[in-house]
């Protein structure tokens, strides 16, 4: 049988390394993804309890841990440790009977325990190990359990458990995470150090929640999408869904966190003149898919954006890349 680890995250602070998604908005903090950020992010033991108990009931032994910092969520993954390398490298164990199951409050709390799973596994370029695949800079990450906690978030919240169709009832998630089988997932890394699951949204708003105009290159692939000279109201980076709407505008067509692709839009201000000669303003968004995908701040203020419901401050260029089927969630 298996031993399980249910991981929580402190509460009572940002998730360690990322946040749990409180705070300020980005383009008035209107999309799907951006809603509810103002919420305090409480853990209810609740539902860690009920699947610890359905867990206990079929037969494995659990264990709950809460993380208050990186180096404990650092001990808990070192569980799904291999054995040793004669390369000396640190490997998941594709093998192991300890499954881990992750309570989150959002997004944001996820990709903290991700990124940190990404440190741990990610070789150093000079040490890249035959045996990784060409195009990856990880392996195969261990399948993660996701128990979202809370309860008034219903299968039509956009939240990246609720985009997969993952179970929400804490029994169904312990009956997913003893019976169902890992559903390979495109993970995006990026180079400030951090991943991306569902998505970021770059953008500034006024007071009203008005999007607010800048500049900047944005790039997938060899395609340009906008080359800094013309005014943005936002770009959105998606890997799954959560940013693809702001307000009634589509920015994202159809984002697919299993095709190995990133797709970007941006959303342009088109001036237009009506047949009687008066200014209208409309917004034509372009898009592409790709690999990789870069933006680069022409502005010199600090340009905020959400990155799985993170905030931030975007000063220089940032590039994103895909590592296909890099992580993996417990599915049906």
């Amino acid at each position: 049988m298996y031993d399980v680890v249910l991981l929580t995250l402190d509460s009572e602070r940002d998730a360690p390394g990322a946040g749990c998604g409180s705070g300020g908005a980005c383009c008035g903090g209107r999309t799907e993804a951006a809603k509810d950020r103002k919420e305090r992010c409480e853990t209810p033991r609740v539902p860690v309890l009920a699947c610890s108990d359905a867990l206990t009931a079929r037969g494995a032994r659990v264990e709950t841990v809460t993380a208050r910092s990186d180096a404990e969520i650092d001990e808990v993954l070192a569980r799904l440790d291999g054995p040793p390398r004669p390369d000396g490298l640190t490997w998941p164990d594709p093998d192991t009977k300890t499954r881990l199951v992750v309570a989150v409050t959002g997004d944001a709390q996820l990709r903290a325990v991700l990124r940190r799973m990404v440190r741990r596994y990610a070789p150093p370029p000079s040490r890249r190990p035959t045996d990784l695949a060409g195009n990856r800079t990880v392996p195969d990450l261990p399948p993660v359990g996701v128990l979202p906690l809370d309860p008034s978030r219903g299968p039509t919240h956009r939240d990246l458990a609720a985009q997969l169709g993952l179970a929400r009832d804490p029994a169904a998630v312990a009956a997913v995470v003893l019976d169902g089988s890992p559903r390979r997932l495109d993970l995006l890394r990026h180079d400030g150090g951090s991943v991306t699951l569902d998505g970021a949204l770059i953008g500034a708003a006024d007071d009203d929640g008005i999007p607010l105009p800048w500049r900047g290159r944005v790039e997938v692939d060899d395609i340009v999408l906008c080359n800094g000279d013309e005014p943005l109201l936002a770009c959105a980076i998606g890997n799954a869904g959560g940013y693809a709407r702001l307000d009634d505008v589509t920015l994202l067509a159809g984002p697919d966190p299993t095709d190995g692709l990133v797709e970007v839009a941006v959303a342009v201000p088109v001036v237009t003149r009506s047949r009687l000669g008066r200014h209208r303003v409309r917004l034509e968004v372009r898009r592409a898919r790709g690999r990789a995908a870069s933006v680069l701040p022409r502005d010199d203020s600090a340009l905020p954006y959400l990155d799985d419901g993170v905030t931030g401050r975007l000063t220089r260029k940032r590039s994103w890349w895909t590592e296909p089927g890099a992580w993996a969630v417990w599915a049906d």
